[in-house]
């Protein structure tokens, strides 16, 4: 009887002596389990998906110089392939750029200004879509912004993903678009975006990327 006793004891302390290795072990791992967990169910994340911009789905790459053929201001060929590498905040719009770019290329200033320690890794770029003069008034807020002429139609190619002739023109002018530094459209912002939700996209991206 007392040997028996013994021997319950002995296994009733064993499984006791295992149970703190047993929590530890379940406490080191939770947060593993969770974040797969929540990475491979993104609706279980908190509020969804987190980006503000709506994601081009699918994406695409930066055309070709014969695709999309654009010029500096001054008229000379500009080699698309030099903005790869860098992070872009894109808009379009005509010379005479009116209220409401002139509201898209401030967005697109402060939005670079705000990246702080990562503005070298942003460019901005603004599509100009007809050959007439660009204000100087314009020229002098906006400096430091690559200012590109392109064919609408072709431009309207790139940027919405079909024909400008069977589409809005306003599809292609209200938007802002960023593209990554593999050269990917890869987000898209509607007319009159809220500059701090577009902020803590880019933000976002900076500090996640390896790239750019």
């Amino acid at each position: 009887m007392n040997l028996r006793t013994d021997e319950m004891n002995k296994t009733i302390e064993k499984t006791r002596s295992i149970w703190p290795l047993i929590l530890i072990i379940l406490i080191c791992t939770a947060p593993v389990v969770a974040a797969f967990v929540m990475y491979y169910n993104p609706s279980l994340q908190p509020g969804g998906s987190t980006n503000y911009g709506s994601l081009v789905d699918p994406q695409r790459p930066l055309p070709t110089n014969e695709q999309l053929p654009v010029t500096t201001l001054d008229g000379q060929p500009f080699d698309l392939d030099e903005l790869r590498g860098q992070w872009l905040l894109i808009a379009a719009d005509q010379a005479a750029c009116p209220e409401s770019c002139a509201k898209k290329l401030f967005i697109l200033r402060n939005t670079h200004a705000m990246t702080g320690k990562n503005v070298k890794r942003v460019s901005r770029v603004w599509f100009i879509t007809d050959d007439a003069i660009v204000p100087d008034k314009v020229l002098e807020a906006y400096a430091g912004t690559i200012m590109l002429r392109a064919n609408p139609k072709q431009l309207d190619q790139f940027l919405t993903g079909q024909d400008l002739a069977s589409g809005d023109a306003q599809e292609l002018l209200d938007p802002i678009w960023m593209v990554d530094p593999l050269g990917n459209l890869m987000m898209q912002y509607p007319k009159d975006p809220e500059p701090l939700k577009l902020r803590k996209d880019l933000g976002k991206l900076l500090h996640n990327s390896q790239i750019g």
